[in-house]
């Protein structure tokens, strides 16, 4: 199972292990238990600290727990191979469980072993999803910390019956003691603040004990974070306050128009800035929303942020890179069947349409990209473009047509989606040219037309923003409110891609610092005077 270069980089994380851990395993005659067998046995001939054994009795199989060899009562089970995506999750539960230090806030550990109650998790994943290893480590790491958390991590392809009996249609899929707790992605904090009523106010205490900023920025990602960078290695004492650091690259898989990377990884060019922001001392609070701003009076003074959960930031400027997300259909159905058909990242739930007919919608880059990828995973795609020819790159759409599973509607509008109360199970589609409409029977919708800026919470303010809600914004990245400026998607700069966010961040810091140089600090010469 584990080629070469993976056996040696495992042994050399399994010398991190302190203690002696077991890996107990129940499995059947399939072939998926007999790569079980394989895997555990390859990593227990690693190092001397790590067992295994096969007389595990429990009804998924193949599955196997994680646990020290001295605490039973600690434990973590994957059911299915955790590879792909996964295989990192699977080293850290090894490491955890073996004694060594997870590199998480001290802070969140004990918020976790101090959880009354009892937790029984089960988490769906696939090994395509790039969004499920955050959930997969979270629940490891609850469930190794504190003896009345269990967690069962379970890759869905393997057990596609259960997926089907219990409606998964998009991962990462999260239960709670037999009920569905969440979809999507969560980081620990997150978890945490839905299971410890005083999450957010410990949060709240923590950034409101913050002192004033040079430059904070909302937003945590291209754009965030080059601005950060840049006013950082300026001098400036800087904060970045995000949502989700990293933002849209948590969701972006194969990026290759990078200059200087032939081809990266969202997750892994999130994973970059986030050290490079580290690296320039730079103050990251990530899970922080802003849902208020409170522009200073006057050149030089405070401008203050309201989060959330109450906190305040004060900054004397204020970058804003709220990023954009995807753009809803705004249709029937479309709502009431997220996640139970209607999915917007191809690449997490794909592998949950295995042999189903679904559509795209959108023929820009994104959505002939999403129609290639599925189209190797899924029974058919039809790809349904509003406007009367797509608008891809050549290059994607001679591949799309090259594809023979796959069926090209243009000049066409989704009107309606379908679906039988639990999923989908069709669409309404209206030619546009002749106003005719039909039904196209398929399980599954992947939505992709664009994005909406970030910007709704900004509305109330005196902060000019574009008919489209994008924040106006000259050549230096100012906004029309002196001190505050603002880069990336959730701006009038008018292509949105990852170079430009992070051309446009580096802009914005440039010109917050212009900004600090030329006006003093309002307190410092109300003193002088």
């Amino acid at each position: 199972m584990l080629d070469p270069n993976m056996q040696t980089q495992l042994k050399r994380y399994l010398a991190n292990l302190r203690e002696p851990i077991e890996l107990v395993a129940s499995l059947d005659d399939s072939e998926k238990s007999a790569q079980t067998r394989e895997l555990l046995t390859e990593i227990a001939a690693l190092h001397d600290m790590v067992s295994a054994s096969f007389d595990g009795t429990h009804a998924r199989k193949p599955s196997f727990i994680i646990r020290r060899a001295s605490d039973a009562q600690r434990w973590v089970r994957f059911a299915g191979l955790p590879m792909g995506h996964e295989f990192t999750s699977l080293v850290l539960a090894l490491l955890w469980a073996g004694g060594h230090p997870p590199k998480i806030d001290a802070d969140l550990i004990e918020q976790v072993r101090a959880l009354e109650g009892d937790f029984e998790f089960e988490m769906f994943f696939s090994l395509s999803c790039h969004n499920c290893p955050d959930v997969v480590q979270a629940l490891t790491l609850m469930a190794l910390e504190n003896p009345r958390i269990t967690a069962t991590l379970i890759e869905g392809g393997t057990f596609q019956d259960e997926v089907e009996e219990r409606g998964v249609l998009a991962v990462p899929a999260t239960f709670l003691n037999g009920e569905s707790f969440y979809n999507g992605k969560m980081e620990l904090a997150e978890i945490l603040s839905k299971l410890d009523s005083g999450a957010d106010d410990k949060a709240a205490e923590k950034l409101n004990a913050k002192d004033p900023f040079e430059v904070l920025i909302i937003g945590g990602g291209p754009a965030g974070a080059a601005a950060g960078v840049y006013t950082a290695r300026k001098g400036f004492r800087t904060g970045i306050a995000a949502e989700r650091f990293g933002g849209q690259l948590q969701d972006t898989l194969g990026i290759e128009n990078l200059p200087g990377t032939s081809y990266t990884e969202g997750p892994k060019l999130s994973d970059d800035l986030k050290k490079q922001v580290a690296d320039n001392a730079i103050d990251m609070m990530d899970l922080a929303r802003a849902t208020q701003i409170k522009p200073a009076s006057k050149a030089g003074g405070m401008h203050e942020v309201v989060m959330a959960n109450g906190a305040v930031l004060k900054s004397r400027a204020i970058i804003l890179a709220t990023g954009a997300r995807w753009r809803n259909l705004g249709v029937p159905g479309e709502a009431e069947y997220r996640n139970k058909g209607v999915a917007y990242c191809p690449h997490c739930d794909g592998p949950l349409f295995k042999g189903k007919r679904i559509a795209v919608i959108g023929g820009g880059n994104s959505g002939v990209e999403a129609a290639i990828d599925l189209a190797g995973i899924v029974g058919h795609v039809t790809l349904i473009e509003f406007d009367t020819k797509l608008r891809a790159d050549e290059v994607l759409q001679r591949k799309l047509r090259s594809m023979p599973n796959v069926a090209i509607i243009t000049n066409g509008q989704t009107t309606e989606i379908l679906g039988d109360g639990s999923r989908v199970n069709g669409l309404v589609l209206k030619d546009r040219a002749s106003n005719e409409e039909r039904t196209i029977e398929l399980e599954g919708v992947f939505v992709q037309i664009g994005l909406v800026p970030n910007t709704e919470w900004l509305r109330e303010t005196d902060l000019e923003l574009s008919k489209f809600g994008e924040i106006v914004v000259d050549d230096h990245g100012a906004t029309n409110l002196p001190g505050i400026y603002a880069a990336g998607d959730c701006t009038t700069v008018k292509d949105k891609q990852i170079v430009v966010a992070m051309g446009s961040g580096a802009t914005a810091g440039l010109g917050a610092f212009d900004y600090l140089i030329r006006n003093e600090p309002v307190e410092e010469v109300a003193q002088a005077a």
